[in-house]
């Protein structure tokens, strides 16, 4: 297995304050006074709760009249159920009419449905629960009847906010933008992921601006977990069909999720029934049906009977396994009984539902089959594993990926497949980390070089860093830096990771032209510090990490949760009293050695990440691999051969020749090639006389 991530995590036990009120919902709650929310949280942060809070105090003090809550599928509706608030100390409970809760039966966008949202908007009730689908062919009908001004008085909120598209053909998209430019009603949109959009954004800029946004990261989410003490992000290869890959991956004594392939994608080998059942023969022989539950009984070769709940099966028994997995099994004292609910199922294998707003705290193991061309949809997925829960000390998420293998002949499209994998554990690796803030560090500075602030920022200094230098690039580096690192992880391709390929290329050039594309305004020094903030976030924990490699850490690697001791004397307060093993070693990088912008550029996140993955490929296969990246080199550009000027510099000042384009390095002979090129510019120019 290709292991890309291993995190351990301190613990600061969380805590509600004397309304009730986990630490994101009341950051959630002091932001109750706007007009329009945008609430960034993951999965398990607790975000329908803090929608809860935030409505009722629309309804009692903002003079909002109704509540519309809109979610992305029926079995999420249940998230938004009549929910006990006073018993823990706030003002009121959550109450929503069982008429009023669209969820709870039948198809999203039925015409009963649309007749019920109609009649709502015409009745006393305060509170409706339904879909997207619900919601959008109601507003039309609504407004036909209407006019715009029926929902001037409502607070809308809408969950799983990464549904909605700033296109011109996603009608939510345009009905919120209505919405949005009207300024009447009030908004609330709430998402577990950290990007705008993974090809269109979520939100145009100019509507974006108009929201307060709310940020509560995984990392702090999972520092505040009771039980839940590490999360593993993890890839692994497989030859043939999948579930030739399943055995090496899936443990039965997990409580698993198994995501297998999109219908007509290239892993998919069989329709999804046999597929299934294929699953099922893999694990062990079928005994029957539970009748209670609908869940197939799957006894193992070891004599266990495991339950197993088939999401796939679309027929009429699907909304009774739905039905058996929201039902908590109860003592008889009302609250769960954690020993039997956890027996309750054993695996869920699924195609398109438990994804998002599903919740099986006893998940430890999210195992998707085949790579996610979304990385929202990869949040997601790995959401299904992070709930805290009693006895579950760690979770893994799995991508099992199609090894490219030589003699298929489409090779290119599998390392694509491979490489997009790659760059989905690298995007994790930074939205689990904790949220790096970065500073100029001029020489004498006394401050010291980490330093976590009151809010769970990590201070970093580095030397020669251009600051941002207006308040648009400003707040581009402190609000766009998990969409800026996204778009970077889409743009890994065969290039980046050729041999052929210096770091400054990856850093400074496509990280730039990334930059340009997305904020056509900023000038060449705003671009230029965004850039640095950016390439500092992607590569801080790479050069730690290889540093650590290197004998300058304690022992003990982050990726296996070692957390590193403190220095004699040394007081770790300012890590939040934590024994964070992804603080330690970024700590202990800079503690032995000051970090400026030509060391932070002279590092390829991408590349480490590849050369991981390369073991676990066999030599024939990995030229094969390296041939096919290095066919999609692109001829020389003026931005590659001007990257590469320093470095040609630096070797000629070291080696005493200029770069040999016959050497059998990669990289000489593509500075030599650079070289060239420069020399052959140079001569056209002064032939034409502008140099």
């Amino acid at each position: 297995m290709a292991q890309m991530l291993n995190v351990q995590y301190g613990h600061k036990k969380s805590a509600t304050n004397p309304m009730g009120m986990r630490e994101m919902q009341a950051r959630a709650y002091a932001a109750r006074a706007a007009q329009f929310l945008l609430l960034k949280a993951p999965p398990a942060a607790g975000k329908s709760r803090a929608l809860m809070f935030i409505a009722l105090d629309k309804l009692r003090h903002q003079a909002r009249e109704k509540v519309i809550v809109c979610v992305p599928e029926t079995s999420i509706g249940g998230s938004f159920r009549t929910t006990d608030l006073t018993s823990y100390g706030f003002e009121a409970d959550w109450e929503v009419e069982d008429k009023w809760n669209l969820c709870l039966t039948g198809e999203d966008a039925s015409d009963q449905k649309v007749k019920a949202f109609v009649e709502f908007m015409g009745s006393d009730a305060e509170v409706l629960v339904c879909t997207h689908a619900t919601f959008r062919f109601a507003y039309e009908k609504v407004v036909e009847a209407q006019g715009p001004e029926a929902f001037d008085d409502c607070f809308i909120a809408i969950d799983e906010f990464h549904h909605v598209s700033a296109s011109d053909n996603n009608r939510l998209g345009v009905i919120l933008r209505a919405l949005v430019t009207r300024e009447k009603c009030h908004l609330m949109a709430m998402t577990g992921s950290y990007f705008r959009g993974d090809a269109d954004p979520v939100l145009r800029p100019e509507d974006e601006a108009k929201f307060t946004t709310i940020t509560y990261s995984y990392y702090e989410q999972l520092e505040g977990y009771e039980h839940l003490k590490a999360l593993g992000v993890n890839y692994q290869f497989y030859k043939g069909n999948y579930v030739n890959g399943l055995a090496d991956v899936l443990d039965v004594s997990q409580k698993t999720i198994i995501h297998i392939p999109h219908r007509g994608s290239s892993e998919a080998f069989d329709d999804k029934f046999n597929e299934v059942g294929k699953i099922m023969d893999l694990i062990g022989t079928h005994k029957g049906r539970e009748e209670s539950t609908g869940f197939d009984l799957v006894e193992t070769a070891d004599g266990r009977l495991l339950k197993i709940a088939d999401l796939v099966d679309d027929g009429p028994g699907r909304d009774i396994v739905k039905s058996a997995l929201s039902r908590e099994v109860k003592g008889p004292d009302g609250k769960r009984d954690d020993e039997a609910d956890r027996a309750k199922v054993d695996i869920i294998i699924a195609l398109g539902m438990a994804k998002e707003g599903f919740d099986w705290v006893w998940c430890e193991h999210a195992l998707t089959i085949g790579y996610r061309s979304s990385l929202t949809e990869i949040v997601q997925i790995i959401g299904r594993a992070t709930r805290d829960a009693p006895g579950k000390p760690r979770a893994v998420f799995t991508n099992l990926v199609a090894e490219p293998g030589v003699e298929t002949g489409v090779v290119t499209d599998a390392v694509n497949d491979m490489l997009k994998a790659i760059s989905g554990s690298l995007l994790m690796e930074q939205v689990l980390a904790p949220n790096f803030k970065f500073y100029r560090r001029e020489d004498g500075d006394i401050r010291e070089p980490v330093v976590v602030d009151g809010q769970g920022n990590v201070m970093i200094g580095i030397k020669g860093l251009v600051e941002p230098p207006t308040e648009r690039s400003k707040d581009i580096c402190e609000q766009d830096m998990h969409d800026l690192m996204a778009a970077a992880c889409q743009a890994m391709d065969k290039r980046v990771l050729s041999p052929e390929t210096a770091p400054e290329v990856a850093t400074q050039m496509i990280l730039t032209d990334i930059i340009e594309k997305r904020y056509e305004t900023l000038d060449d020094e705003e671009a230029e510090s965004v850039r640095q903030h950016l390439a500092a976030h992607m590569n801080i924990l790479t050069l730690a990490r290889d540093e650590q490699q290197k004998g300058m850490a304690e022992a003990g690697s982050v990726f296996e949760g070692k957390p590193a001791p403190a220095d004699e004397g040394e007081d770790d307060d300012d890590l939040a009293g934590a024994p964070n093993t992804l603080l330690q070693m970024v700590k202990k990088f800079i503690n032995v050695r000051d970090i400026d912008v030509e060391l932070i550029d002279s590092v390829n996140a991408f590349q480490e990440r590849f050369e991981v993955a390369s073991k676990s490929l066999d030599s024939k296969l990995l030229a094969h691999v390296q041939s096919a990246m290095v066919a999609m080199r692109v001829d020389m550009s003026e931005d590659e051969a001007r990257t590469l000027w320093p470095r040609i510099k630096a070797f000629r000042a070291s080696e005493g020749r200029e770069p040999n384009p016959n050497s059998p390095d990669a990289l000489e002979k593509r500075m030599a090639e650079a070289l060239s090129w420069l020399k052959a510019q140079k001569a056209k120019r002064m032939r034409e006389g502008t140099l």
